[in-house]
């Protein structure tokens, strides 16, 4: 029979967690954990986010009829030197191309991304209802996961290789426990706070950058009249305050499309106007039918304004902002979306990172489809 570990008092865990990567050290994960793969050395990285077989070429020229060099492989890196202007789609509205030193690649398939591993840290700080922990960004091109906790119950993960299961460049994870590997190498294990089907996961630490509080303080909190609005025919987002536009950036709203896919003659983003009820650092999402349904993790820099699930949010599937391509939400850059969701009400604890305010009093978001 195989003999059963000991398990922690709530007293004895907390002990051991201001005692830091040391304390963990003792009693090592057995698991093998995948180290970071060797990414290109440059400052600036590309990373392809689609997965069919030869379908993001790297061409000649910035041009469709140009001669295909080769192909990138799932989530293969290249090095940005440049954005340059091209050929475009047509039904598309991006001309944006990306120079690499093999050739161009379209740039809306290609997720901007660094690569800047980091120094582990030793203990946990940041006291929850489920123990010590820390919000964590992935600041790596990806980091692959493993499973804590067989079997996946995650419907997107049961469609992943198990080889491919991995956190992308900008996502926002709750890291709840520090251990070292049995090469020796510190890991953290990777928990969603809110939204999980209950999968856990450990991976390695140098992926992950402690968020501060510094960089999620709420911007201009003494102004109240603040409001968004959103341009589905232009996919564009506004915010003003009063009359003045503060912040202007491209987003992708959804088509229009019905639950499961199918044309519509209503946007899948809702028309009106709204006020935001819920923020959260992260957060699992999944939805829609079955024929075109989502389930995506570590979704940062949610902004909620209509019902369950249609919200402003950090998106790294692709870089099409400008283009109708969402199942509804307001798809925005990382970049963007974190200040959208420092820069609007109601404001997010630093410890919970979630909010709700059903008072009809935070900031407003206006769909609107104006044509000028």
């Amino acid at each position: 029979m195989k003999k059963q570990k000991k398990q922690l008092s709530r007293r004895e865990f907390l002990k051991l967690s201001t005692l830091g990567l040391g304390a963990f050290a003792i009693n090592p994960v057995i698991y093998s954990i995948d180290k970071l793969a060797d990414f290109p050395e440059a400052d600036y990285l590309g990373r392809n986010t689609v997965y069919s077989p030869n379908s993001l070429p790297i061409r000649s020229k910035p041009s469709f009829s140009s001669t295909v060099i080769r192909a990138l492989q799932d989530d293969e890196c290249v090095v940005w030197l440049r954005d340059v202007v091209g050929d475009i789609v047509p039904g598309r509205i991006n001309r944006r191309w990306v120079e690499t030193p093999e050739g161009y690649i379209y740039a809306s398939s290609l997720q901007p991304v660094k690569n800047k591993p980091n120094q582990p840290v030793n203990q946990l700080n940041i006291s929850s209802d489920k123990g010590l922990g820390m919000w964590a960004e992935v600041t790596v091109p990806y980091v692959d996961l493993q499973l804590v906790n067989p079997p996946v119950q995650s419907p997107g993960l049961n469609h992943i290789a198990q080889n491919l299961w991995r956190l992308y460049y900008s996502q926002v994870v709750w890291v709840d426990e520090i251990r070292t590997n049995s090469e020796g190498s510190a890991i953290y294990r990777i928990n969603e706070r809110y939204g999980s089907y209950g999968d856990i996961f450990y991976a390695d630490a140098k992926a992950f950058r402690p968020i501060t509080p510094e960089e999620v303080t709420p911007i201009r909190t003494e102004i109240n009249d603040k409001k968004i609005v959103v341009n589905i025919n232009h996919q564009t987002l506004s915010c003003f305050e009063g009359n003045s536009e503060v912040y202007y950036c491209q987003v992708s709203t959804g088509k229009k499309l019905d639950e499961n896919g199918y044309p519509s003659d209503k946007w899948s983003t809702p028309i009106g106007t709204f006020f935001i009820w819920r923020k959260l650092f992260s957060i699992h999402m999944a939805g829609g039918g079955l024929e075109s349904g989502w389930d995506t993790m570590a979704v940062p820099w949610t902004t909620l304004f209509v019902g369950e699930g249609v919200a402003i949010h950090s998106t790294h599937w692709h870089n099409d902002f400008g283009t109708q391509r969402s199942h509804g939400c307001v798809n925005a850059s990382p970049e963007d979306a974190k200040w959208i969701f420092r820069w609007t009400k109601p404001f997010v604890d630093f410890q919970s990172g979630d909010r709700t305010d059903n008072s009809f009093t935070s900031t407003q978001v206006q769909v609107v489809e104006q044509t000028y």
